[in-house]
């Protein structure tokens, strides 16, 4: 069986060559490696947000052909019309699941089909708040994987690729510059380039070490005012 290709992408997107695998992400992609000889049918695969679950779960969507399944969506339908023909589904997002009803059946019938659902949550499922204990008992048997904290790698990985990602013109030094400077979250990296592309928009400049310092200096000062 051959492994996904996970390469240092420069596209926005969500296929395979586009994630960043690092120490921090590793064992998720070698969960995903291992299906579908998964021990349950069932995966999640749960981190902080904007680590890259939502990726890792459109690669296994690809490769599965698992349909994706809006948590909001459980319940409007019987579980057998909701994966209608497939046997694997994807779930983005189940922290917060108002009808756990509905995501029982929905793994039951994926078990009964010989399937699979994947799942991303910000927490395991062994320390969600889940009333139902059938559904409970299910979730918390399944593997569960977890997306750690960025280390500086993937930090420095990421500012380049979602740098790339929006064709921004970037001087020599700013990635350095950044790096012992930015908290180490993927919310953070996202958050400054945000500031960044706003800032070299309304200058109509490329980004330079100084804009990245004013850009800092900007951030900190809004945030001692709050």
């Amino acid at each position: 069986m051959s492994q996904l290709a996970l390469e240092f992408g420069h596209r926005t997107a969500l296929d395979a060559e586009d994630f960043l695998v690092t120490p921090c992400n590793r064992d998720a992609v070698l969960w995903l490696d291992r299906w579908p000889d998964w021990p349950a049918p069932a995966l999640v695969i749960h981190g902080a947000p904007g680590c890259g679950k939502t990726h890792l779960a459109h690669v296994w969507q690809a490769r599965s052909g698992a349909l994706d399944i809006a948590p909001a969506a459980l319940g409007d339908e019987p579980p057998d019309v909701l994966l209608g023909d497939a046997r694997y589904g994807v779930i983005d997002g189940i922290d917060d699941i108002a009808n756990e009803q509905a995501l029982f059946h929905l793994y039951n019938m994926a078990a009964v089909r010989g399937g699979a659902l994947l799942m991303t949550a910000r927490t395991p499922p062994a320390r969600m708040a889940i009333a139902l204990a059938d559904l409970r008992s299910r979730l918390v048997a399944a593997p569960a994987v977890a997306v750690a904290p960025p280390d500086d790698g993937l930090i420095g990985a990421l500012l380049l690729k979602i740098l790339h990602d929006r064709q921004l013109r970037v001087g020599d030094g700013v990635v350095d510059f950044l790096m012992p400077r930015i908290e180490r979250s993927f919310a953070a990296v996202g958050c400054i380039v945000d500031e960044l592309d706003r800032a070299a928009l309304a200058g109509r400049r490329n980004i330079t070490v100084p804009l990245a310092r004013r850009v800092l200096a900007q951030i900190e000062h809004s945030t001692d005012g709050d």
